[in-house]
């Protein structure tokens, strides 16, 4: 079989992940990355049950990411005077190795090195033809690619191209994630303050402090491509808050890697339309505490894998729907309800879930919450694809 040009849209976590195993396999990969570059900073991430494991291993770099783990500790709850209410034990939330975002996009990057990667781009247009796909680029010149794969998040332009895409699934939420200086006097900690329908989170882990503000919310209609804008939503629905709130929002302003999304899925009929094929938060996005990361990483093991072992892209994205779509259902169902956790909408609730948080450690059941999101992390068998001898280690 002749090598295939492959182009994939985004430089996150998913696309650098296929671009791993794909050029391993002997393919011409170029990744087309709309950010001027890697994006630094952003949220903590965490893997967790064996076939999450096993695929960082596979790819050569679950060392990395364990020497560049946050080892966080527990987030501490307190009220608005800052007096502690609660705590939320680490393991229910880090997983068995937890790492910031813009660490293992770095480390992802540097085991694809063979790729061919065009920054500050984007798709265009995509016509299919009998023979590839024919592409154009906002800067790039037009190239025709055996297959496209969308990796390019829950706003995919590669999805708005080629699908009948419904409208995004909404849970209920809006966040905004930004690193701001200091520690706030954490080590290796977290403090989160709670008020009806927002939440506040700080964390200070890895040489790096960082900030999360989730408000509640129905869908709103905003310009996803002007920070100002939802800076100032960030704003108004943290108006009046006491605690650190202010002090935040002024850091928030002058934040490099400010980042505000909708708590959402991505639920579609099909992954594939002949020869473009969608991957991570692009196809199956399940929202916060959905385990999105761990199982952008399987899918992207069990898509090339299953382009390694079909005669042809069609078998291959069936089978990789097969495979995929019941661990997608699983991490989808896994998602729900976070606003109900995060964004209590009144005191009586936030006091209930801060009453639950504060007895679990003296309950029979203390350890129900990792077992749940370990059995669902577990929830399917890795084939063993004939991948090739390659694994390249990531550099540190």
């Amino acid at each position: 079989m002749r090598a295939r040009r492959v182009l994939i849209s985004g430089a996150g976590i998913a696309g650098p992940a296929l671009s791993h195993w794909l050029a391993g396999q002997g393919d011409h990969v170029t990744v087309v990355e709309r950010a001027p570059g890697i994006r630094p900073g952003g949220q903590a991430v965490d893997f967790r049950g064996a076939p999450q494991l096993r695929v960082l291993d596979r790819m050569g770099i679950l060392d990395a990411v364990r020497r560049a783990q946050t080892r966080m500790g527990a987030i501490t709850i307190v009220d608005e005077t800052g007096r502690r209410r609660s705590s939320l034990p680490s393991e229910a939330f880090s997983g068995e190795v937890e790492i910031l975002r813009g660490d293992l996009s770095r480390i992802l990057h540097e085991t694809a090195a063979d790729a061919e990667y065009h920054f500050d781009d984007s798709i265009t247009s995509l016509t299919e033809t009998r023979d590839g796909v024919q592409v154009t680029f906002e800067r790039t010149e037009p190239r025709t690619f055996d297959l496209v794969v969308g990796a390019d998040g829950i706003r995919s332009r590669v999805r708005e191209l080629a699908f009948p895409s419904p409208p995004l699934h909404h849970l209920g939420m809006y966040g905004a994630v930004f690193s701001v200086p200091g520690t706030y006097g954490l080590d290796h900690a977290g403090v989160m303050f709670s008020a009806p329908g927002r939440c506040a989170t700080i964390t200070s882990a890895a040489g790096r402090t960082r900030v999360a503000l989730d408000f509640a919310s129905p869908p709103l209609a905003y310009d996803h491509g002007d920070r100002a804008q939802q800076e100032q939503l960030i704003a108004a629905a943290f108006d009046g808050l006491g605690w650190e709130i202010p002090g935040l929002l002024d850091e928030m302003r002058g934040a490099p890697d400010f980042f505000f999304s909708p708590a959402a899925q991505v639920v579609l009929p099909r992954w594939s339309s002949g020869r473009v094929v969608l991957l991570g938060d692009a196809g199956h996005a399940p929202g916060p505490g959905g385990m999105g990361t761990g199982l952008a990483l399987v899918a992207a093991y069990v898509l090339a894998g299953e382009l390694a072992t079909a005669g042809d892209h069609r078998t291959a994205f069936a089978r990789y729907e097969d495979v995929l779509r019941p661990y997608v259902a699983v991490c989808h169902r896994q998602a729900r309800g976070a606003d109900r956790f995060l964004v209590p909408a009144t005191r009586s609730r936030i006091w209930r879930r801060d009453q639950v948080l504060r007895m679990l450690p003296y309950m029979p059941g203390k350890s129900l919450i990792k077992r749940m999101t370990d059995r669902a992390a577990a929830a399917i068998t890795l084939k063993d694809y004939p991948y090739g001898p390659r694994a390249v280690r990531a550099r540190s």
